[in-house]
Parts: structure tokens; C-alpha cells; sequence
């Protein structure tokens, strides 16, 4: 009874979703810079992030972790500001800021009292051009990156697993190169090597500006003008063309073992198709086939069959789809064998699921459930505007638009199950699949 009250109050929500869509201006500055205004007047507080379509993907052979190494020297001095004093400043009005990096995209951000937006503005734009380093910064940061890859790489063989298993996805892509890096790369980047990377790709018609929150879009023009608008383009700025994956004709395995491991499991990726603008079907149709397989630890395929079946053959299984990459996109299935279970039983059961929905198609009320909870969870998402922010930028900077973005939640609704059955016959071809066991060394002597 609880769960038919809990969909029909997600229905509910879903049937008001158009009334419910963001408020969004977007406009194009005469350097380059796109800005993406959201309007949330709920509460006086402004997310602000520069976006720059730059990231691991894109560095030079030889220099991995170069565009996330450059993230960290960000912060330090500019011709302005010395070193430390910009994320200083920003906790001295209250607020707090930080930044990331992909293979796609690079983002700096800061949630600040909406008081304090034309502050932020004016110093994100003097670190866009004006960036300073010393020769110690460099070493500095240089040994901050290596101990963090030390941390949550190295001494992580799940971390290890995945690293080597996307590497064995991509045999020319640089998507198969680690964001933060390998190692002995991670060594040799140098002052000169951070400073081309930033000249080359840290320019206004190289990013996109997104501002989320108690903000008037005309104000928030006035002040990108004033700020970022003076900053010169780079001219001749280098497309983005990265080195294409070649079809893969035969199916890899990978076995890694190590004695810290607490508990093995398999896994598998495939390659596959990307949300692409104007074209988002085949994604929606990927998305929806993850949740039917395993996006639920409870009520997903893989779940109900692998953990709560009369034989359980594992206690944790899920399968997920990331379409968000300029590139690629990616499948997965992941299963955790329960006690006694080989990890070749436990793949094996995996198999066997996929290949019974492969024949008998998605249940009709497990299709529409996960489709009512799809739209539930859109909704939700929009009281969060730092996460709206994010939907933004993420999209804007792998080639989609801000009506690519918009129109996403009715793409979804709009799938129906031959659209699923379709993708999953394309998606499930083991030629193009990476399959990998992490165990501890005594089991891989069992196998």
C-alpha cells in the first residue's frame, strides 16, 4: 500500500514537471564566453563556475595529468592575488569554493552569499589570464599530486582494478589515460609544461560561465561583461580532436589479485553510445535499461534474481550507463559473489540474467515504475542548484546545448521498451567488452 501511495505521489509530481522547469538565460559575450544564467530566488545564495572545455582527454601525449595539475596550481597567485589568497577570500565572506577535472572539462566554482557574486566574478576573471607560479609552487604541488594519487590509487587495488580495466577499454582513445595521471609522467611536469596548457585552453572562448541563484540575468550580464568581457580570446584556439578508438573486434580479460582485497568481485564495461545534441534517444533508451538491470539494490533484475533469488549467487549487483562523455559513453555490470560463490559462478549467473531479458524484454510494471521514478528524481534534482549548475556545465562543455539539456527529462519519458530492447542487443556485444576479476591472491590460485 505504501509503495502504490509513494508512485502515485511521484506521478503526481511528474504530471506537473513543465510548470516546474528552471528559469534559464544564456547568452554569448563578444570574447567567446558562454554564461548560463538559472534563476532560484528561494534563498539570497549564487553558485558561480567557469566551466573550460579542457581535460585529461585533451593533454599532449606524455604529459597526463596535466590539466588536473594545472587545477591545483589555479589556486595559487595571480598578478593580483598571492598564493592561497583566493580561496582565503572567498571563506572570508562565508562561502566556499573548489574544483574539479574530467576527461572532458575542467570547472572551478564558488556558493557565496548572492552579495558577493560581482567579488567572485572579478577574481575568476584575473586567474582566467593572469595566473602566477613559482618554480616552488610547482614542486609543491607536483608532490601534493603524487601523494594523491599515493592515497587513492596506489594503496587502493579496487582503484587499481578500475584504472587498468578502462585502460584496457581504450587501446588509443586517452580516454584509457587516468585523470590525475600516470605516475611516472605525473614526474616530469614542469612549470613550463602547466603554463602552454593554461595559455592554450584557459581563455574566455574556451569556457562557459554558469550562475545559479538568487541572481536577475541582467544584472548578472552586467557584471560578466564588466569582468570577463575584456579578457582577450585565444586566437587559433586548437580544436578538439583526440585520437578515435578503433572498432574492437575481441572480447578483454584482465585478472588482478592482491591480498589487500576485501572483497572480489567481476565486473564488465562496454562501449557505448553517447548523449548527443538533438539526438538523445538511444541514451534515454541506455539509461532506462541500466535502471531495469541493476540501478535498485532491491528491486532491479539483477538484484531480485543474483541476491533475493531461492539460490542467491551474490550480495550486491548493479548495472549503470554514463553517456556524458564528448567521445564514448560506457555499460557496466558489476556482481559481488555471496560466500562460497567462484567469481566464474558469479559471472556466469550474470550472463544468465542478461541473456533472459534479452529474450523476454523488461517487465511492463517495472518499465513504468522506473520511468515514474526517473521523472521523480528530475524533479527532486531541481531543488538542488548547485546540482543544476552542474547539469549545465557538464552538458555545455561535451557538446550539448542548453535545449539538449531542457528537453532530457521528456527524451526520457518518451522511450518505450523496443527503443530498451534495441539498445540492449547493440549495447550486450562481448566482442566489445572488458571483462575483469579483482580477487585476493589465494583465490586467483582456486579459480
Amino acid at each position: 500500500m505504501l509503495r502504490r501511495l509513494a508512485l502515485s505521489a511521484a506521478t503526481g509530481l511528474m504530471l506537473a514537471l513543465p510548470a516546474l522547469a528552471e528559469t534559464v538565460s544564456d547568452f554569448r559575450l563578444p570574447n567567446g564566453l558562454e554564461v548560463v544564467v538559472i534563476e532560484d530566488h528561494r534563498a539570497p545564495v549564487v553558485t558561480h563556475m567557469v566551466w573550460y572545455r579542457v581535460g585529461a582527454a585533451d593533454e599532449p601525449p606524455g604529459h597526463s595529468g596535466i590539466a588536473h595539475f594545472l587545477e591545483h596550481l589555479m589556486f595559487k597567485g595571480t598578478d593580483e592575488m598571492s598564493a592561497g589568497e583566493f580561496s582565503a577570500t572567498v571563506e572570508a565572506q562565508g562561502g566556499d569554493d573548489n574544483a574539479f577535472t574530467s576527461w572532458d572539462y575542467t570547472a572551478y566554482f564558488q556558493r557565496v552569499a548572492a552579495d558577493r557574486l560581482d567579488l567572485m566574478m572579478k577574481m575568476e576573471a584575473d586567474r582566467m589570464r593572469d595566473l602566477q607560479m613559482t618554480e616552488e609552487d610547482v614542486r609543491t604541488e607536483r608532490q601534493v599530486v603524487l601523494e594523491e594519487r599515493s592515497q587513492r590509487t596506489d594503496s587502493d587495488p579496487g582503484a587499481v582494478f578500475s584504472e587498468q580495466s578502462r585502460a584496457a577499454a581504450y587501446l588509443n582513445h586517452p580516454y584509457g589515460i587516468p585523470i590525475i595521471g600516470w605516475r611516472h609522467e605525473i614526474e616530469q611536469l614542469g612549470r613550463e609544461d602547466a603554463f602552454s596548457f593554461y595559455r592554450t585552453y584557459y581563455a574566455p572562448n574556451n569556457a562557459i560561465l554558469v550562475v545559479a541563484g538568487d541572481v536577475d540575468p541582467a544584472e548578472v550580464r552586467r557584471m560578466a561583461e564588466e569582468h570577463y568581457g575584456a579578457l582577450e580570446p585565444t586566437p587559433n584556439l586548437p580544436e578538439r580532436l583526440r585520437p578515435q578508438e578503433p572498432p574492437q573486434l575481441a572480447e578483454r580479460r584482465l585478472t588482478f589479485s592482491d591480498p589487500r582485497v576485501a572483497q572480489p568481485y567481476v565486473s564488465r564495461s562496454y562501449l557505448a553510445a553517447t548523449r548527443e545534441t538533438g539526438a538523445q534517444e538511444k541514451a534515454a533508451a541506455l539509461t532506462i535499461l541500466a535502471e531495469l538491470l541493476g540501478g535498485s539494490p532491491t528491486t532491479s533484475l539483477l538484484s531480485r534474481e543474483l541476491q533475493f533469488g531461492p539460490e542467491p549467487k551474490a550480495v550486491w549487483a548493479q548495472a549503470y550507463y554514463d553517456g556524458g562523455g564528448l567521445d564514448s559513453g560506457t555499460f557496466g555490470l558489476a556482481v559481488v559473489p555471496a560466500a562460497g560463490v567462484s567469481l566464474q559462478e558469479a559471472e556466469d549467473a550474470m550472463d544468465a540474467v542478461v541473456a533472459r531479458f534479452l529474450k523476454e524484454g523488461p517487465d511492463a510494471e517495472d518499465f513504468e515504475r522506473i520511468k515514474t521514478q526517473l521523472g521523480a528524481q528530475d524533479i527532486y534534482s531541481r531543488d538542488n542548484v548547485d546540482g543544476l549548475a552542474r547539469r549545465y556545465g557538464a552538458a555545455l562543455t561535451t557538446g550539448l546545448t542548453v535545449a539538449d539539456v531542457q528537453a532530457w527529462p521528456e527524451v526520457l519519458q518518451a522511450v518505450t521498451p523496443d527503443e530498451v530492447m534495441a539498445a540492449a542487443r547493440e549495447v550486450f556485444d562481448r566482442r566489445r567488452a572488458v571483462t575483469g576479476w579483482l580477487m585476493q591472491e589465494d583465490e586467483e590460485k582456486s579459480q
